[in-house]
This record gives C-alpha cells, sequence and structure tokens, in this order.
C-alpha cells in the first residue's frame, strides 16, 4: 500500500513533466532536451524563494513562469537562428546548470520544517502523502482541463497544425515560428512547475536533480501509448498521467525486489528502448499471425 501511495503521489507530480514532453515530442514531433534544465530552474526558483520565507504559492507559479522562460530560449534559438531542435535544447540545458547555481547560491537547497504548497492540507489533517495527492491530483485535472480547452482553439489548432506539416500551414499564412515557441514555452513552463512540487514534495533542490529527465518523460509517453492507445486529445492526457504513474510504480518495485539505486539509470534506458520497440514487436506478430493463419 505504501508503494502504491509513493507511486501515486510522484506519478502525479512526474505526468506534469510527462505531458511538457509529449507536446513537443508528439505535437511538434520534435524532441527537447531543454526539459532536464528547466526541471531543476523551476525547482530551483521555488526552493530558494521558499526558503527565504517567500509565499509558496507565488514561488511555484514563479517557477513555472522560469520554465517558460527556458523553452523561449530554446524557441529563439530553434526558430530564429536554425540551430537544430535537439542541439538547441543542449544549449539550453547546459546554460541552465549556471543559472541554477546563481539561484540557489549552492548546489542544493533544503525546505526541511519550512512550509511548503502542502502544508495547509496537513494542517487539516491529512498525512503528507495524501496530501501531496490530493493536490497534485487537483493540479493534474486542472492543468488538463485548460490544455484541452487551449488546444480546441483556433490558435491550439495552430500548434498541432505546425507540428502535423509545417510547411503546409505556413503557405496559409500561419506564423509557424510563433507557434514553435509558444508550445515549448508552455511544454517547459509544465516541466517547472512538475520541478518546483517535486522540490517541494521531496524537501530539497539540487543541481542535479534534473538528470534523466527526459530518459522518464519519453518512457512515460511511451508506456502511455503502448497500454492505452487511444486517440481523442483528452483520452491521451489521461494516459500520460496513468503512464506517469505506473512507470513510477515500476521504478518502485524494482527497487523494493533489491535493485541497486547505482543501476537505476540502467534500467530506464532499458525500459524506454524496450517500450519504443513495443510498437514494432506488436505489428511483426501480427503479421506473423495472418501468414500462419493463411497458410492454416
Amino acid at each position: 500500500m505504501l508503494i502504491l501511495q509513493g507511486a501515486l503521489s510522484l506519478g502525479l507530480l512526474w505526468s506534469l513533466m510527462t505531458i511538457g514532453v509529449f507536446l513537443t515530442y508528439r505535437i511538434l514531433e520534435m524532441p527537447d532536451l531543454s526539459v532536464e534544465g528547466t526541471i531543476i530552474l523551476g525547482a530551483s526558483m521555488a526552493a530558494s524563494m521558499i526558503a527565504a520565507d517567500g509565499d509558496p504559492m507565488i514561488a511555484t507559479l514563479a517557477a513555472a513562469g522560469v520554465g517558460c522562460l527556458g523553452g523561449l530560449v530554446t524557441g529563439i534559438l530553434h526558430t530564429k537562428f536554425k540551430i537544430p531542435p535537439i542541439l538547441a535544447g543542449i544549449l539550453t540545458m547546459i546554460g541552465s546548470y549556471s543559472v541554477v547555481i546563481r539561484i540557489l547560491g549552492t548546489s542544493n537547497v533544503s525546505l526541511l520544517r519550512i512550509r511548503t504548497i502542502f502544508s495547509p492540507l496537513v494542517d487539516i489533517g491529512l498525512t503528507n502523502r495524501n496530501a501531496v495527492i490530493a493536490f497534485g491530483g487537483a493540479v493534474v485535472l486542472g492543468i488538463g482541463i485548460l490544455l484541452f480547452w487551449f488546444f480546441s482553439t483556433e490558435l491550439g489548432s495552430a500548434i498541432r497544425a505546425t507540428g502535423n506539416n509545417r510547411q503546409m500551414v505556413k503557405a496559409q499564412g500561419v506564423n509557424t515560428d510563433g507557434m514553435i515557441i509558444l508550445c515549448l514555452m508552455i511544454s517547459n513552463g509544465l516541466v517547472g512547475l512538475s520541478g518546483a512540487l517535486i522540490a517541494q514534495d521531496q524537501g530539497f533542490a539540487s543541481v542535479d536533480m534534473g538528470a534523466g529527465t527526459i530518459v522518464i518523460g519519453l518512457a512515460s509517453v511511451i508506456i502511455a501509448e503502448v497500454l492505452f492507445r487511444v486517440r481523442s486529445f483528452w483520452g491521451r492526457l489521461i494516459s500520460l498521467v496513468a503512464g506517469a504513474i505506473i512507470y513510477r510504480l515500476i521504478i518502485a518495485l524494482v527497487l523494493e525486489m533489491g535493485m541497486a539505486p547505482t543501476d537505476l539509470r540502467l534500467f530506464q534506458a532499458i525500459t524506454v528502448a524496450v517500450a519504443l520497440t513495443l510498437p514494432i514487436i506488436r505489428e511483426r506478430l501480427g503479421k506473423l499471425t495472418k501468414r500462419i493463419g493463411k497458410g492454416a
């Protein structure tokens, strides 16, 4: 039960990052490595403000804002300076580490025994874990509704169309560069928000907490797509949340079974590789089944 609660709480907080990765990886059809930098930007911004007696809500919103700025930098590097998207993301990620050191003033900042955004729910009687689940669930639901509404608007549809066929949309008079930048800002804003909530949950922010973020995000996205295979936008958002929770549950179970923490990143890489190959394996098995059926 404790493992399930932990996976649910962490999965909800990480699902915001997963949705951010999904927006660039599937909507724009471009991998964005800057998320490894913007997640620590969000975490460090929130932690430093809260440690300095700032309001946790304002600190969390500021974290989302600094994440948006990271996405803006990546977008400008890619669209205005014609730097390939992967390289633009790497440049933003590398630069983020220096910015994080400036924000934190040290390699890490502790939030132990300091009131966070979850504290009001603890005050009314919830346990720390249940408070994270309740608040995280409410935030994920609210973000999901906003994204569903936004991508149903003309502007949101233009972003989706830009990802599908950039040249055709550009011929229709749409500013595709602006659409890419806006989507990157929304994506990294969600990643920054996720980082802020994770830092407040785990009680600290450090410069190395973003390592492997893109792998975690991709693993959650692929797990969601392989297991649920939904087509509607709302259904995909729900499946992404479920994918993030399932991924955290898998990690918790393998650690409980005795896997050394030092082997965790290798396991994460293998998980992503397996998840990416499952659609191909399924397709080949389907063709093999048809051949066997015809032969019979």
